[in-house]
């Protein structure tokens, strides 16, 4: 058998990415689906008004919004994603991400 690269779910079967992460109450809950030396995946669950102070990471960040509204702030500029939307966070460049209404996402994040 090979080595199992992205974690957390079942391979080879299809599965609702939207349902991998279940909101509580003023939280951020988070599952990890793969995390090796270039790339992270993770599934995200924010609560409304909960929020990822600003930071810089050392790779690009796209985020996936699945469901709600989030406000996402790039260098000092505040962009509204909604479901169904994506954005990339580039590396180096300070980012946040708080939720305006409960919502989920998608982060890819990939670096050298």
């Amino acid at each position: 058998m090979s080595e199992v690269l992205i974690k957390n779910v079942e391979h080879a079967a299809p599965f609702e990415l939207i349902n991998l992460v279940e909101y509580e109450t003023g939280k951020i809950v988070s599952l990890t689906l793969a995390q090796e030396k270039g790339t992270g995946i993770t599934v995200f669950a924010f609560d409304a008004e909960e929020k990822i102070s600003t930071h810089a990471a050392s790779g690009d960040a796209m985020a996936v919004i699945l469901e709600g509204e989030a406000e996402i702030t790039i260098d000092g500029k505040k962009y509204i994603a909604k479901t169904g939307e994506g954005i990339v966070m580039p590396a180096g460049i300070p980012h946040g991400v708080k939720a305006i209404t409960r919502f989920k996402m998608l982060l890819t994040v990939v670096k050298r």
